[in-house]
């Protein structure tokens, strides 16, 4: 008879890390990476995709749209839910860490990943610059997998032109705002050129999830944005299946960065 033992913190941090970087829907005992992780963890694929079932049963993007995960989540589970998104930093290198002890995963070299250029200043210290640059794969698989590697703008789905947008920017001083870098919820999957036109507040997304571009500042932009940009206002997003953005950094982009 099979004796059923508890889920170490480290199994878990594997699992949720796991979770964060895969989609919904891909989640099952028969993908390769849920195979290849729970050999090297020491629990069996239907184990480890049952755990992630049970961590998306409490997340309120997957709940809020009919679907339940599964029902059998433990208090453990919860607690670490609670702990992930009350310190979205910590948790996030603590759970790349624990994936990268396993082995089984292929660790991307941040150079080939969009969207770092800039985010690391110059002169910075080393390990506080590797802990961030950990924190920011997360964010960016995090991000990538709720979108299903589409840019929610345009539907373009080559990862290597789409960006991981912040949408209250690393740089800026608000409430709390280093807390939120690795926050899912405090991104959006785009197209290169949509997290530029973003970022430089030349398109912003209404509390309805719409998309909204400035006309002000884009009067005599051309052809090319009217085409590529600005046909796309007033059209809803691609909302994502998991870490849904949240409202109030929207609102905070809309205020403060939006030029509109």
């Amino acid at each position: 008879m099979t004796t059923r033992t508890n889920w170490t913190r480290q199994q878990l941090l594997v699992a949720f890390a796991l979770y964060c970087r895969m989609p919904f829907g891909k989640i099952s005992s028969r993908h390769p990476d849920i195979i290849r992780v729970a050999a090297a963890i020491g629990r069996t694929p239907a184990a480890l995709s049952m755990k992630m079932g049970n961590i998306a049963s409490l997340d309120p993007a997957i709940t809020s749209t009919g679907r339940s995960g599964l029902r059998a989540a433990s208090a453990n589970d919860r607690a670490m839910w609670d702990e992930m998104c009350g310190d979205w930093e910590g948790f996030a290198v603590e759970c790349e860490q624990a994936l990268t002890a396993t082995e089984a995963m292929p660790q991307p070299v941040d150079d080939d990943l969009p969207g770092y250029a800039g985010v690391f200043p110059i002169g910075a210290d080393r390990v506080v610059t590797a802990t961030a640059r950990v924190g920011q794969r997360f964010f960016r698989a995090a991000v990538l997998s709720a979108y299903n590697e589409q840019c929610c703008i345009t539907g373009l789905a080559v990862p290597k032109l789409l960006i991981a947008s912040h949408i209250v920017p690393w740089h800026h001083d608000w409430h709390h705002a280093t807390a939120h870098r690795t926050n899912p919820q405090n991104g959006l999957l785009l197209s290169a050129l949509h997290d530029r036109a973003f970022d430089a507040g030349l398109l912003t997304i209404n509390d309805d999830m719409t998309v909204r571009v400035s006309r002000e500042r884009t009067t005599a932009a051309g052809e090319f944005f009217a085409a590529a940009v600005g046909s796309y206002d007033g059209h809803p997003i691609t909302l994502p299946e998991k870490f849904a953005p949240h409202q109030d950094f929207l609102a905070y982009h809309r205020e403060h960065i939006f030029q509109g």
